[in-house]
């Protein structure tokens, strides 16, 4: 069985408790207190931060990489594209996602001097993307995959970072965001923290 060590409002814990109850197999989810317990995540994480996933000795703590190893093991239902370029499309986003969103997540989670310009970089990126769910239900069209997973936690935690967006200019982001809100599995994966974080 996987073990998913967990934080309760970490967004990228987040993206692979979803990829887990999407596969819906056998999983054990353990919430690790960072400020608590460094010293036990140190053990199986040298950079001493989660996710961490274990099964049958081998470790990884990378959540692209947790995700993309859940995907392998459990190729259905399928999150990641058959053929070769749309696969290899979504790899690019999801490296645009950790660059141009995530980069930022630090500084949203601790408030640091730095989040007002962290907050309106994410915003106008997501501004500049809103326009494509116009034309297309998910990032890589009528398909949920793999990017949606990894937008999914950062557009649940907008109101928790302060982040305000144009509602009239985002509305295809935002009803992208409730769609994605409205599937089992990310309700599911959602800690009672998390379900506190939107207004």
């Amino acid at each position: 069985m996987m073990t998913l060590y967990s934080g309760t409002t970490c967004p990228f814990s987040h993206r692979c408790r979803i990829v887990l109850h999407e596969k819906q197999t056998d999983f054990k989810v353990i919430d690790v207190d960072l400020l608590a317990s460094p010293v036990d995540i140190a053990v199986v994480n040298p950079y001493q931060r989660v996710p961490v996933l274990a099964e049958r000795g081998l470790v990884l703590y990378e959540p692209n990489i947790i995700n993309e190893y859940i995907e392998e093991r459990f190729p259905q239902p399928q999150l990641m594209p058959l053929d070769p370029q749309t696969r290899a499309r979504a790899r690019q986003l999801l490296s645009t996602v950790e660059q141009e969103l995530y980069s930022h997540a630090h500084a949203l989670e601790k408030n640091l001097k730095s989040a007002e310009s962290a907050r309106a970089q994410v915003r106008d990126r997501l501004v500049e993307l809103s326009g494509m769910f116009a034309k297309q239900k998910y990032m890589l069209g009528d398909a949920f995959s793999m990017v949606d997973v990894a937008l999914a936690p950062l557009l649940w935690r907008l109101d928790h970072y302060g982040i305000d967006l144009p509602k009239k200019i985002v509305e295809p982001l935002l009803s992208y965001a409730q769609r994605l809100f409205s599937r089992q599995s990310f309700i599911e994966a959602l800690t009672p923290t998390e379900k506190l974080m939107r207004r």
